[in-house]
């Protein structure tokens, strides 16, 4: 026994204080989405909730996956140089972009097939994107309308996403849709000549809709809930794709036009009113060339690792893309993005704005709009706290010096 201390048997009055219990809760979605503190916490959760084939969609990229490792070792690479003894007390996220201005520096990008992942699909992004002040971007390949997209949240900014496909007068009658509807940015997608290998997708068999194969039943097992919503709710409705039974890439090579090129960005400026973002660049010509057709803005990406495997890291081509051009070109970027210390380190490179995908789509599988909502409330807080953490107040205040590439070599 210690010399130094003197023991004594415990004093209930001195414990009374100590023996403190939460109070039980039956909400059980709400207590484990509260228990997710990071991003990779809901993916977890996803995980458990959804079945392979649909959560494989989302979390895989192509063939060795080494485009979306790569992308985010990069922001794993970076180290922060912090100021000391600054009032940041009123550190704050606000962020302008194309005209709008948001309550934080990261939207909701595109994705396909969200109702695939969980029945509120697109209607919960929209949702909650308004809620937080920031823009929602509906997919080509979404499961929800343009119209009901605006209607579910009108006092949201909704974005559409435009595939150009081979078919050119059913492109064309998607654009004035979203026009119609009050849509004022545009983001033309251009990294898909063809569809990238991405072997989870064939390895699980999965199709657009899922087939309900013996496999497929054995994974629903311990995911009732999933499978409740899908048969219980409308059936999942796709432009042309109603009786469409292969992969996703073979739809994607089915659909899209191999022959596209910055001529037909004319084509696209000509038959659009609003703002347009060139969605896929990944090197600087291109970049200038995206300028130089009519762009308002450029997002860095390669897709999410979804194409082209080996693709360059979006994080280490901004800072020399930015320098290209003058303030009135907008540098967005995508791809890696899981913490919200990882937009502070593009938006400190030159980014103007980011946008998260599989962060969103794991909390939406998680728990709906109530788990987008928790996904973007972490990354919220992240932001916020590694702002304080960094010594600036604003976003503008972020410069290159204030984070450094590690020398790995």
């Amino acid at each position: 026994m210690a010399k130094n201390v003197k023991r004594q048997f415990p004093n209930p009055k001195e414990l009374a204080p100590l023996m403190k219990f939460g109070t039980p809760t039956f909400k059980r979605k709400e207590k484990r989405l509260a228990e997710a503190l990071t991003i990779w916490d809901l993916r977890e959760i996803a995980k458990k909730r959804t079945p392979q084939g649909a959560f494989d969609y989302t979390d895989g990229a192509a063939e060795s996956e080494t485009s979306l490792d790569r992308a985010r070792q990069a922001f794993k690479d970076l180290e922060f140089v912090p100021s000391i003894l600054h009032d940041v007390s009123g550190a704050t996220l606000d962020r302008s972009a194309l005209g709008n201005n948001f309550k934080m520096p990261v939207g909701i990008a595109p994705t396909g097939f969200a109702r695939m992942m969980q029945t509120e699909g697109e209607i919960a992004g929209s949702r909650a994107a308004e809620k937080f002040g920031i823009p929602f971007c509906l997919s080509t390949l979404g499961t929800t309308t343009i119209e009901d997209v605006v209607a579910a949240a009108p006092g949201g900014v909704n974005w559409f996403q435009l595939y150009v496909r081979k078919d050119r007068e059913a492109s064309l009658a998607l654009v004035e849709r979203a026009q119609k509807a009050g849509v004022q940015n545009l983001l033309l997608t251009v990294d898909v000549p063809a569809a990238g290998q991405r072997l989870r997708d064939y390895r699980n068999g999965f199709t657009i809709p899922p087939r309900l194969s013996a496999k497929t039943l054995i994974n629903a097992i311990p995911r009732p809930g999933w499978w409740m919503n899908f048969l219980t709710t409308p059936p999942l409705e796709f432009a042309s794709l109603s009786e469409w039974s292969g992969t996703v890439g073979e739809l994607l090579d089915h659909l899209f036009d191999p022959s596209l090129t910055f001529d037909d960005l004319k084509w696209v400026r000509a038959n659009w009113k609003g703002s347009i973002t060139i969605k896929g660049i990944q090197n600087i010509e291109d970049a200038k060339k995206a300028a130089k057709f009519g762009a308002d803005a450029i997002v860095l990406s390669n897709h999410g690792g979804r194409q082209l495997d080996r693709a360059p890291v979006p994080l280490h081509l901004l800072a020399d893309i930015k320098g290209q051009f003058k303030k009135d070109m907008e540098v967005h970027l995508d791809t890696g993005i899981m913490h919200g210390a990882d937009v502070l380190a593009a938006i400190a490179l030159g980014a103007q704005y980011t946008y998260v995908g599989r962060a969103y789509l794991y909390g939406l599988m998680a728990g709906g709009q109530a788990g987008v909502e928790r996904a973007l409330q972490i990354l919220q807080s992240q932001m916020i706290r590694n702002m304080k953490l960094l010594g600036v107040n604003t976003l503008d205040e972020l410069e290159p010096k204030h984070v450094r590439f590690l020398n790995r070599s």
